[in-house]
């Protein structure tokens, strides 16, 4: 099974819970550090995740893994809150990240820039536009690489 299709599994899985239970569902990761790999779930739910939240999908999706056993390598289950700088993966978190500061990099310059750290004033879902400073870019969400919440010092 590939990384991807692991993640996939694993998101599946944890679906139907997470609705139930008020939790979102941030983030899948399934990677390789050094010699181990690490099974890392990122979940989060209105005013925050605490240590019993994670503690509950934990159990629940390492009892789902027990009973499947998708995941030929042996590895380490890791469940936590994306924290206060969370990854925007889905169009909803661009949605919902509309008023805050944000950290975004671009697969090619942008009005020569590949990182823009700003105020997201709009997102409509075909182009991000970042206030920085007195400055407004326009960044096509297909140029996009990477984006996540800033905080803001």
């Amino acid at each position: 099974m590939t990384q991807e299709q692991i993640k996939s599994t694993v998101e599946e899985m944890l679906n139907d819970f997470v609705e139930q239970n008020g939790f979102e569902l941030v983030d899948v990761e399934y990677v390789k550090e050094g010699s181990n790999w690490f099974l890392r779930v990122y979940v989060d739910k209105e005013g925050g995740i605490d240590i019993d939240d994670c503690g509950r999908v934990s159990e629940y999706l390492s009892n789902r893994l027990d009973e499947k056993d998708p995941i030929p390598d042996a590895y380490f289950l890791e469940v936590s809150s994306p924290g206060a700088e969370r990854p925007l993966k889905k169009l909803q978190d661009y949605h919902n990240a509309v008023d805050n500061h944000v950290f975004v990099t671009t697969y090619e310059p942008i009005e020569g820039l590949k990182e823009f750290e700003g105020l997201l004033l709009s997102f409509d879902g075909e182009v991000l536009v970042i206030q920085t400073g007195k400055k407004s870019s326009s960044i096509p969400f297909t140029k996009v690489a990477s984006a996540r919440l800033a905080i803001v010092f």
